[in-house]
């Protein structure tokens, strides 16, 4: 049975993890890459991937011996932190020099941590609309959120959620449910923060600034001299035969290959520009998911956490052609994703709950009652 926030643990588990995998390489080579276990003639040497193992099994028993969403998101933290601990010292378990800075390693560790986020985003699509889950599903899923309310309560969005979930269905379930969101108290929302609110205007500020066209074209321009120029420079070292005489040339010779197909897609957008905005906006987007999904995973293999820098400019870049090509789609709603909260209905009465109820076949006088 598919959770219908699925993405949000999964998302919480993946960003962790890559958090701790930079702290963790970060910290090492500030401390000089210390032994935990002891030196010299000593053969005792407690990896950090133990420590990731123990973590993550901390997260399974979170996850068994506990109900709730706090329980998932507690166990996605924590899992994430030890998955992050795992990953980290895969080298060392796929050759045995160099071991720890055996150079594919940084690769599949991008690999693992993209694959983790493709799978969460794929399940928010699958998930963001309630028409698109079956009736067992919609059920399965409202009732996880009344079973969360019995004992903290529910705020009005969350109820609003869960009703909009089973309301208008005719099974006898679903009318006890309704009956059981009905019972479950009201929690205010958690009081409005400083930086909550500090981060949310800036969060506004930041789209509204992608949404122009002069940020737009700076996006733009920067991916097509960024892509051009990668392009250029790897092709010349590729016919010099520099390529050949690199530590990885499969690698580089890889990277040659998704900078030239990435420029590619950017001139094709360029061309398509004045004709069709909106089709040159997602060339230009393709241009980039070439390169973070193809060849950062090799700029990984071949500078190592250096690349670090260059995925998080490919990164903001996406994002400002996104929100922009997103706003050409939705210009009078400005419903963009990541801009805001959808409008949530005023919630439903007790009363409008068992009307509700009533539609189905059950027992009138107990839907009174529940009312």
């Amino acid at each position: 049975m598919r959770a219908a926030d699925a993405a949000v643990p999964l998302n919480v588990f993946a960003l962790t993890g890559i958090a701790t995998v930079l702290v963790t390489r970060a910290f090492l080579a500030q401390a000089g890459y210390p032994k935990l276990g002891g030196g010299g003639d000593s053969q005792l040497h407690i990896a950090h991937m133990l420590w990731g193992g123990l973590l993550m099994m901390a997260a399974i028993l979170l996850t068994l011996g506990f109900l709730g969403r706090a329980a998932r998101l507690t166990g996605a933290f924590v899992g994430g932190v030890g998955f992050g601990l795992f990953i980290d010292e895969i080298g060392k378990q796929i050759t045995d020099e160099p071991g720890y800075f055996y150079q594919p390693a940084a690769g599949i560790i991008y690999l693992s941590f993209a694959l983790l986020l493709l799978l969460a985003h794929a399940l928010r699509r699958r998930t963001a609309d309630s028409a698109a889950l079956d009736a067992g599903q919609r059920t399965a899923n409202a009732a996880d959120l009344a079973l969360a309310g019995v004992t903290g309560g529910l705020t009005a969005e969350q109820r609003q959620v869960a009703l909009r979930l089973v309301e208008g269905s005719d099974r006898e379930v679903d009318a006890a449910l309704l009956r059981l969101l009905a019972a479950v108290p009201e929690r205010p929302p958690a009081p409005p923060v400083w930086w909550r609110r500090w981060v949310e205007g800036v969060g506004r500020g930041l789209r509204w600034l992608a949404r122009t066209r002069l940020v737009c074209a700076i996006a733009v321009a920067c991916l097509l001299t960024e892509a051009l120029l990668f392009a250029g420079w790897m092709s010349f070292d590729l016919f010099a035969g520099q390529l050949a005489r690199e530590p990885q040339p499969g690698a580089q010779l890889a990277v040659a290959l998704t900078e030239v197909a990435s420029a590619t897609l950017g001139v094709a957008g360029l061309l398509r520009l004045r004709r069709d905005r909106t089709a040159a906006l997602r060339l230009f987007r393709a241009a980039l998911l070439v390169d973070l999904l193809v060849g950062q995973i090799f700029k990984f293999t071949t500078d190592q956490f250096a690349a670090v820098v260059e995925l998080g400019v490919d990164l903001g870049l996406l994002w400002v052609v996104s929100v922009f090509l997103a706003a050409r789609h939705a210009p009078a709603t400005g419903l963009i994703p990541g801009a805001g909260r959808a409008t949530v209905a005023q919630p439903v009465t007790v009363s409008q709950y068992a009307c509700v109820a009533q539609r189905t076949p059950v027992d009138s006088s107990a839907a009174a009652r529940a009312s």
